[in-house]
């Protein structure tokens, strides 16, 4: 089990605001109840799904920026360890073509859903993510900020 994250939850806040006004832009609904935005970034960072999120130009490798402790837990990666660590690397590398043209479409049409991917884990475990939602991230004034992805289910991959 992965520990908490050795970060403020204030720290969380900017990743938190972007993805869940980002999620309610995309989606016409809130990802989880965010009453105050620390309150926001407790409840996504303890959310029972997972949420990644990740910094960037379109169609560039971009580099996580938030995971919430499900999704710390799925890639059994600490949070000094994915944040900052490119977006990549979170598919094998017979994956990442596929992965590159997911997320060209979710950048040429701002949200896509029903997404599976084959993932791995930073110890190699394979899984494959089924039904995530996958956005971009857009700023207070609708530019781009990156994009994040939100699901609940996955299963092992031998």
């Amino acid at each position: 089990m992965i520990s908490p994250t050795p970060v403020p939850l204030a720290t969380l806040a900017e990743p938190t605001r972007l993805s869940l006004e980002s999620y309610r832009r995309w989606c016409g609904r809130d990802l989880v109840a965010a009453d105050a935005p620390a309150h926001g970034a407790a409840a996504l960072f303890e959310a029972p799904f997972v949420v990644l999120a990740s910094r960037g130009h379109p169609g560039a490798d971009s580099v996580f920026c938030y995971a919430n402790r499900a999704a710390l837990e799925l890639f059994e990666t600490p949070w000094e360890q994915i944040v900052g660590m490119p977006s990549s690397r979170s598919a094998e590398a017979e994956h990442r073509a596929e992965r590159r043209l997911l997320l060209d479409e979710v950048d040429r049409n701002g949200f896509i859903e029903n997404y599976s991917g084959i993932r791995v884990s930073r110890t190699g475990r394979r899984f494959r993510i089924l039904r995530a939602k996958v956005f971009n991230l857009l700023d207070r004034a609708g530019a781009y900020a990156g994009q994040a992805a939100v699901f609940a289910d996955w299963e092992p991959v031998k």
